[in-house]
């Protein structure tokens, strides 16, 4: 077994990236660790932006411990719907997680819905929430992309690209023809070479988390910060969704990528909120203006 992976054109070579460590005889894998950093990392954040913002930490931690059920229901849910023919002849199987399975998209689709149930109930602005709790969102999303890493998943097609990932054919998930036709021998180990379409993602997250971290002090209204969130992310996956190997897709519309159709609503809801409310402010803003000259 080889748990080698290889960036050649970067000079880059790890000899041994384990999938899982154990602590008293007890396995524990890479990718749930990461994860549950990802999760810890983004509630503090979204709590210290309720903080400075003069809103009530708790009601985040709250939304934080809802919101992470849901979403992990969701993001099965979202897999399971769209991989359907592995499942539909063992429905018992859908419940175990530990065989992997989980779409982030769902995971956002459930947090969305939690956040506006949950608002409504607390008697929150919900545009408000969410420019607040989308934070650590985009945070948790940025870290939790490491766990494909571990898991040597979420790659794309091959590619002789400087950022080019080599992984043993041994331990990849997902192999297509076209990686197979390219396979690259080693010391007498088969690789894949591919896009590391994880690292992508993750690098472009973390652009737009920078973006709107300079941005958020200057917002016009609330929504704006995550309409924006969507917007970008929505872009950045719809590019990158199109270089994967792992895609989910609509078989009723031709076999097009789930994600990237997701991607394209979401893009379009958002700018249009963008749109609708920048007019509204501007009209505002007139009438002021006018009433001001009178």
């Amino acid at each position: 077994m080889d748990w080698s992976i290889r960036f050649p054109h970067l000079g880059i070579y790890l000899e041994h990236v384990g999938k899982n460590f154990t602590v008293f005889g007890i396995s524990i894998a890479y990718y749930g660790v990461i994860i549950a950093v990802g999760m810890l990392a983004g509630i503090l954040l979204a709590t210290y932006e309720a903080k400075r913002t003069g809103q009530n930490p708790d009601d985040y931690f709250d939304l934080a411990i809802i919101a992470i059920i849901c979403s992990v229901i969701g993001a099965r849910l979202y897999y399971v719907i769209f991989s359907w023919d592995l499942y539909k002849d063992n429905l018992w199987s859908i419940l175990n997680l530990r065989q992997g399975g989980l779409a982030i998209y769902g995971g956002v689709i459930a947090a969305i819905i939690t956040a506006v149930v949950f608002a409504k109930v607390k008697g929150l602005s919900f545009p408000r929430l969410a420019d607040t709790a989308g934070l650590g969102l985009i945070l948790g999303q940025i870290i939790g992309r490491w766990g494909n890493f571990f898991n040597r998943e979420a790659f794309g097609g091959y590619t002789d690209s400087l950022f080019a990932m080599q992984l043993p054919v041994s331990e990849a998930k997902g192999i297509t023809q076209e990686l197979i036709e390219h396979l690259v021998t080693i010391d007498g180990v088969s690789y894949v070479q591919v896009h590391p379409t994880f690292l992508y993602e993750g690098t472009w997250n973390l652009l737009l988390f920078i973006g709107i971290c300079l941005y958020k002090r200057h917002k016009k209204f609330d929504g704006e910060i995550f309409a924006i969130y969507l917007m970008g992310y929505g872009v950045g996956r719809f590019i990158i969704e199109g270089l994967r190997t792992d895609q989910l897709v609509i078989k009723a519309l031709g076999g097009i990528a789930a994600s990237q159709v997701l991607s394209i609503i979401l893009i379009v809801l958002a700018a249009a909120f963008v749109i609708y409310n920048r007019v509204q402010l501007k009209k505002r803003t007139l009438v002021t203006k006018d009433g001001n000259e009178q």
